[in-house]
This record gives C-alpha cells, sequence and structure tokens, in this order.
C-alpha cells in the first residue's frame, strides 16, 4: 500500500503544479519542453488542465490497485496500473532529452520514482 499512498502523494504534487500552469504561473521552463519559460499560452493552458485529470485517474487506479478503494470492475485496475506504467516510461523518454536544462533536471528523476512505484503498484 506504501508505493500506491507514495505515488498519490507525487501525483497531487503535480496536480497542484499543473493548476498553477492553468492559472498563469511562470514555470513553463519545467513542461512542454521549456518553449514557453514564463507562463503557457492558452493551448498549453487546457492540455495542463487535461493533465490533472490524468493525474486523478492514475491515482484512483493506485488505490484501486492497493486495495484502499473499490471503483474498478475486477481486474481493470491491475490491467490500468501497467497502462499507467507503461505511460511514465514512455514519458521520461522526452523528458530525458529535453531542451530544458529544468526539465530535464526536475522532471525526469520525478517520472523515475513514479515509474518505480507504479511498477511497485502494478506487480501489487
Amino acid at each position: 500500500m506504501l508505493p500506491a499512498l507514495l505515488l498519490v502523494a507525487v501525483l497531487a504534487v503535480l496536480a497542484v503544479f499543473q493548476v498553477a500552469l492553468v492559472l498563469g504561473a511562470p514555470l513553463g521552463r519545467f513542461t512542454f519542453g521549456g518553449r514557453h519559460p514564463g507562463a503557457l499560452p492558452a493551448g498549453l493552458r487546457v492540455a495542463a488542465a487535461l493533465s490533472v485529470g490524468v493525474y486523478a485517474l492514475m491515482a484512483t487506479l493506485a488505490l484501486d490497485r492497493a486495495g484502499v478503494i473499490d471503483v474498478y470492475p475486477q481486474g481493470a485496475a491491475r490491467t490500468g496500473m501497467w497502462v499507467v506504467f507503461g505511460f511514465l516510461v514512455l514519458n521520461t523518454l522526452p523528458n530525458a532529452v529535453s531542451p530544458s536544462r529544468s526539465e530535464r533536471l526536475v522532471m525526469t528523476p520525478l517520472l523515475v520514482v513514479m515509474s518505480a512505484l507504479a511498477l511497485l503498484v502494478a506487480l501489487g
């Protein structure tokens, strides 16, 4: 259960980060390749808002897989967590080669940790 709770905690922090981006915080250097080092343009703010929903889905899958909640049909959380693991691993790669130094130094290690936690949750 601890890996699931840690993953949810990281997702919550990232959700706050995304909400800050949506509201115009000048943190663009940490996301989307750092192309917009200040506040994000409208289209990317929409993408940031959608990320919050993705994080919420990931969190509920992790909590369901860990047995903290029961909201998904039998086996769906297990499959879903493998999808989350794959998604996080695949997202690590572009962050690792991002032109933004801030994104490489902050988001890449964070995604590695999140991937490891997701793997532990998926393995159950």
